[in-house]
């Protein structure tokens, strides 16, 4: 059996969605790691790998590439105050990421919708596809999840000029200590 898990409002934190778009003013912080967390805590981003990597399913749909197609995967680890909070894995056409600091296994100052910004490909768009899933065993594994939990698994495609996708990110959370808020306004 596995071990009974309580949620507490308290370690429970509020993802806000719209923020990440918002390139960071320079030489700041990037603003989703700043407004991560309902309370002060230490936000930190550790990358993890970065390679060009065949795609495949959801990610090589939104990315808009065949199957076996390639692309520049970034994946980190975000931590609040020392605890895993999320693995990321973010995904750029070759030609938008190919020979700038997307490519480098570097943090990026002040995130990437700043750098792409200053590349010419400013994100215009954002649309999200959230789900609950099973944790995998990496997944499982990073997360420090306490048993046999769901996660809380993001495929956010963002779009540039001529709805151009200029980044597609697979965010996976631990499903017991989230909640995404968004905020809607009436479409025209």
């Amino acid at each position: 059996a596995g071990a009974a898990v309580t949620v507490r409002e308290a370690r429970q934190r509020t993802v806000h969605p719209a923020r990440s778009l918002t390139p960071a003013a320079t030489g700041e912080e990037y603003p989703w790691l700043a407004n991560a967390s309902n309370r002060p805590s230490s936000v930190r981003s550790t990358v993890l790998s970065v390679e060009e990597v065949p795609v495949c399913g959801d990610v090589a749909e939104a990315l808009g590439t065949a199957p076996g197609g390639t692309a520049v995967r970034r994946r980190q680890l975000i931590t609040i105050d020392g605890e895993p909070a999320e693995l990321v894995a973010s995904h750029y056409p070759l030609d938008i990421a190919r020979g700038t600091a997307l490519a480098e296994p570097r943090r990026i100052r002040g995130g990437t919708p700043t750098l792409l910004t200053e590349l010419g490909f400013p994100p215009r768009r954002s649309v999200d596809r959230v789900s609950a899933r099973v944790a995998t065993q990496e997944q499982y594994t990073a997360l420090r999840l306490p048993g046999e939990l769901p996660i809380l698994r993001t495929l956010r495609t963002v779009y540039g000029d001529g709805d151009r996708p200029v980044e597609v990110t697979v965010m996976v959370k631990a499903g017991h200590l989230y909640e995404l808020r968004y905020e809607f306004t009436p479409e025209a």
